[in-house]
C-alpha cells in the first residue's frame, strides 16, 4: 500500500536571532511514513518536540533538515522545495489540520468557520453551511451558538468548532494536535468515532492524544518523538 505522507530524515533547529543566533535543536534524524487507514500516534514528554514535528508536516515550520512528502492528487509533492501557492493547494485538497487552538476572524460566525473549508473547494454557501450545520450538532454545539463568532465560546465549544472545521473537507491526510484536549468524555467519545470513520474512508492520520484512552482507540501505531531529541 502506497504512504500518503513520509518524513525522510527530518531534522528542527531554532535559531534565536535575537539572543545572538543561539540553536536551540528540538529532534533530527525522524523517519515516517503513514498509509491510507493508518493513524500515527505521537508520543513523548511535554516539549519533546512532537507539536513542532506536526507543524513540520504541515509546513508552518521549515525543517532544519530532511524532507516531508504528501501525496496530492497522485503526485509527491515535497514541502521542502513546494512554492508557496502548490502548499496552499496541497492544505486545501489533501492535508487537514486540527491545532490546539482556534484563530479565526472576529465577527465570523461558527458555521461560517466550519463551512469555509468547503466553499474553498467550490462548494455553495448554502450547502457548505447545510453540511457545517451537521457537523456542529454531531459535535454537540447547542444551535444558538452556530451564528455567533465563537471567540466568547468556552475551550471545548471552540476545540468543537475547530474539530469540525478540521474534518469537515474529508482530507486524505489529518494532522491532529491534541484534538480531544479541552473535551468532556461525551464530545471525546463523538472525535473517537470521527477519527475512526476517517481511518475506515483511507486517510492517513498523525496526531498528538495525550489521553491514553483515546490514543489506543484511534492509533494504529505510535512514534516515540523523544527517541529522536537533540542535546542541547
Amino acid at each position: 500500500m502506497t504512504a500518503l505522507l513520509e518524513a525522510r530524515d527530518l531534522s528542527k533547529t531554532f535559531t534565536l536571532h535575537g539572543r545572538g543566533g543561539l540553536e536551540l535543536p528540538v529532534f533530527a534524524g525522524i523517519h515516517l511514513a503513514v498509509q491510507a487507514g493508518e493513524c500515527l500516534a505521537l508520543t513523548g514528554h511535554s516539549g519533546s518536540g512532537k507539536s513542532s514535528l506536526l507543524r513540520c508536516l504541515y509546513g508552518n515550520y521549515g525543517a532544519t533538515g530532511g524532507e516531508v512528502r504528501i501525496r496530492h492528487q497522485d503526485r509527491w509533492v515535497s514541502f521542502s522545495s513546494a512554492a508557496p501557492r502548490e502548499v496552499l493547494d496541497v492544505r486545501r485538497h489533501t492535508l487537514g489540520y486540527v491545532s490546539q487552538f482556534l484563530r479565526v476572524i472576529p465577527r465570523i460566525s461558527a458555521l461560517d468557520i466550519v463551512a469555509e473549508p468547503l466553499r474553498r473547494l467550490g462548494m455553495a454557501a448554502d450547502a457548505a453551511r447545510s453540511q457545517a450545520a451537521q457537523w456542529l450538532e454531531r459535535l454537540n454545539l447547542h444551535e444558538r451558538l452556530w451564528h455567533l463568532p465563537p471567540a466568547t465560546f468556552s475551550g471545548g465549544e471552540q476545540q468543537r468548532v475547530n474539530i469540525a472545521h478540521g474534518l469537515i473537507a474529508g482530507h486524505p491526510v489529518l494532522l491532529l494536535d491534541e484534538p480531544t484536549a479541552s473535551l468532556d468524555a461525551d464530545n471525546r467519545r463523538v472525535v473517537v468515532e470521527l477519527i475512526c470513520a476517517a481511518r475506515e474512508r483511507g486517510a492517513a492520520v498523525v496526531g498528538i492524544f495525550h489521553d491514553d484512552e483515546v490514543r489506543q482507540a484511534v492509533a494504529s501505531n505510535c512514534l516515540d518523538v523523544e527517541q529522536f531529541r537533540k542535546p542541547l
